[in-house]
């Protein structure tokens, strides 16, 4: 069994990809794993997904460019899939789409954000100390985002531990052993700034001019450090399993 399975739910835009990899890259770099510790299954292409969750130890779910209120086929079979494994109080971590598909597995709603697609550096305000994930950044850290849909409402039973000023669910804990996070904390700087570079004239056509994103970027080093916690949190339930 590997350390990790990795969902990926799409692939990072052309010219970053081929300039700096891709999402699963990314993640295993800023965890500090090896390629032998993980397990990368692309959803959006077709791959098959363990047919028994209970094979699996933790999972981390990626974002994507798809958007999940399209209820795209793969989509909603990784949804039933990730439902289950939630269940399995194991370690489970879904960031942007992957936060996004979590909550609506169960139960939530996932729409365009009403006020709009989001880019840049952004505050977030962690609204407790005691979340293993994300309590050591507390009161307020900067992650760095990219998105337009948002959960609009959490899935029952779920508890809101992150708010930005335009989402009011930002960082989910869905209970037992599952969080999801809207910002994106394996991105760098430089990730980012190629992000807004690439999605310049979307931005530009939406009313949103890219330079200012890029002059008030900044790093955002508690997005490794969250990431971190979430090795941890992976190991402590592989000790207590074995």
């Amino acid at each position: 069994m590997s350390r990790l399975l990795i969902i990926k739910t799409g692939s990072a835009v052309t010219e970053v990809r081929r300039a700096h990899g891709d999402f699963d890259l990314w993640f295993r770099q800023s965890m500090g794993l090896e390629e032998e510790e993980c397990t990368v299954v692309s959803v959006h292409d077709d791959e098959a997904l363990p047919k028994d969750p209970e094979s699996v130890a933790a999972v981390l779910v990626t974002g994507s460019p798809a958007m999940v209120s399209h209820r795209a086929e793969w989509s909603e079979r990784t949804a039933a899939w990730l439902k289950d494994f939630h269940a399995l109080a194991r370690p489970l971590l879904g960031v942007c789409y992957g936060h996004q598909l979590i909550a609506h597995a169960l139960g939530g709603k996932v729409g365009p954000n009403p006020h709009g697609r989001h880019m840049g550096t952004r505050k977030v305000e962690i609204l407790s100390d005691d979340d293993p994930l994300l309590g050591a950044c507390h009161p307020v850290a900067n992650f760095q985002v990219t998105h337009v849909e948002v959960v609009l409402e959490p899935p029952s039973g779920s508890r809101v531990i992150g708010r930005s000023e335009h989402d009011p669910h930002h960082a989910l804990h869905f209970g037992a052993q599952s969080w999801g996070l809207q910002f994106h904390p394996e991105f760098d700087r430089a990730v980012m700034a190629a992000y807004i570079q690439s999605r310049a004239s979307v931005l530009a056509g939406e009313g949103i001019a890219p330079e200012p994103l890029l002059e008030t970027m900044q790093s955002a080093p508690e997005g490794r450090q969250v990431l971190g916690r979430f090795c941890r949190i992976m190991a402590k339930h592989a000790d207590s399993t074995d």
